[in-house]
């Protein structure tokens, strides 16, 4: 990730604007400070950490953009005016790419889009995007939405996909386990699943599991297909035994079957003689309709209240957990709680703005799932005391 060392920092005269580039206001943190940024109308927090005699500033996990030229050129802005003394520098801004994406989206929009199509595919960590990028030129009737948590191939593919022209393709960046929840139910064609990692000793952070196999047989469409990938007997014998677990699926099981495109890792394990597995789950039922998601709101919370009384805290229930981990001050009037909330194995991690007027989730709001929202109520219910 881009990032910078210097010396000195000059005083920050906000808010500063510059090519596009906004600096709006500073939150003050324990150990980190936190820079709200705009650039074309995305916002994101630059981290300003001092560390022994130098500062290091880069961008903060939860809010980063999935454009990476766009926070690089950010950091590069923040680097010439506001900085002295340079150590060490691993920013490469290229300012004809500057530009807001339309091919990135968030998960609202990705819904919109799946909804806007009436035959649609989803690819779940597409990686270096050869075979989505593959399946969206030669199906230009498909839209195809891939989902992919490493920033970086997001931004190599979405460059690819300009390139090609492509108009039925979107990208989004998140954990596709929690956004299958959001999906309509008997609405996607085919789901692609290519050689995600096995996790072998860590087999909670599989993709692969119980709920996300029924979430995946819920959006399919009768006779739709779940295709899994792997070049891991291990991972295919465990997902297998998880399939056979459901109702209303058949199985196709195929080993070094040849598709008419191979992926990058494809390519490498045939050169090393490595068997291949496709595993493909065929959904038979209609599912019931997904209840309506509430918006996750607060009410007003007091600022100075809620300052006063914070504390690192980890709360775990059944199903659920909630860790608030940090508190930033805008102001005495204006924070920022930082918290991790939600499943044990698919967890979110976010800020709450909170100030006199309002208290919301800042700078996006979690995805409206069910546990979620649980976690959102008794998270109210907590800073209410």
């Amino acid at each position: 990730m881009p990032n910078f060392r210097v010396k000195k920092l000059k005083n920050l005269t906000l808010p500063f604007e510059k090519n596009g580039v906004k600096f709006l206001k500073l939150a003050k943190g324990r150990v980190v400070d936190l820079l709200l940024t705009e650039v074309f109308g995305e916002k994101f927090f630059i981290t300003i950490k001092p560390s022994g005699d130098k500062f290091i500033i880069k961008s903060e996990k939860i809010t980063r953009p999935a454009r990476l030229e766009n926070l690089q050129i950010a950091l590069e802005i923040f680097r010439d005016e506001f900085t002295q003394e340079l150590i060490t520098n691993s920013i490469n801004a290229k300012k004809s790419k500057f530009k807001k994406s339309q091919i990135v989206k968030d998960e609202l929009e990705a819904i919109n889009f799946l909804n806007s199509s009436s035959k649609k595919a989803i690819e779940i960590g597409f990686g270096s995007g050869r075979h989505l990028l593959y399946r969206a030129k030669e199906n230009p009737e498909i839209s195809y939405l891939g989902i992919e948590i490493y920033k970086p191939s997001i931004d190599q593919v979405e460059n690819l996909a300009i390139k090609d022209k492509l108009l039925n393709l979107a990208l989004l960046n998140c954990d596709a386990r929690s956004f299958l929840s959001l999906v309509k139910s008997n609405s996607i064609d085919f789901i692609y699943l290519h050689f995600p990692v096995p996790w072998d000793d860590s087999e909670h952070r599989r993709v692969i599991s119980k709920s996300f196999l029924e979430e995946a047989k819920r959006v399919l469409k009768v006779n739709a297909r779940f295709e899994l990938r792997s070049d891991s007997r291990n991972y295919s014998e465990f997902s297998i035994n998880e399939m056979l677990d459901l109702n209303g699926v058949n199985l196709e099981i195929y080993k070094n079957k040849n598709l008419e495109i191979s992926s990058k890792y494809e390519d490498r394990w045939k050169k090393q003689d490595k068997d291949i597995y496709d595993i493909i789950m065929i959904n038979n039922d209609l599912s019931d309709d997904i209840s309506n998601f509430k918006e996750l709101e607060f009410p007003k919370f007091d600022p100075l209240k809620i300052a006063s009384n914070f504390k690192h805290e980890k709360f775990k229930f059944d199903d659920f957990f909630i860790n608030f981990e940090e508190i930033y001050k805008f102001s005495d009037d204006e924070i920022l709680l930082k918290l991790s909330f939600g499943d044990f194995s698919v967890n979110e991690n976010r800020f709450i703005y909170i100030s006199r007027e309002v208290s919301k989730y800042y700078i996006n709001s979690p995805l409206p799932t069910e546990i979620n929202q649980k976690a959102h109520e008794k998270i109210k219910e907590i800073l209410l005391k």
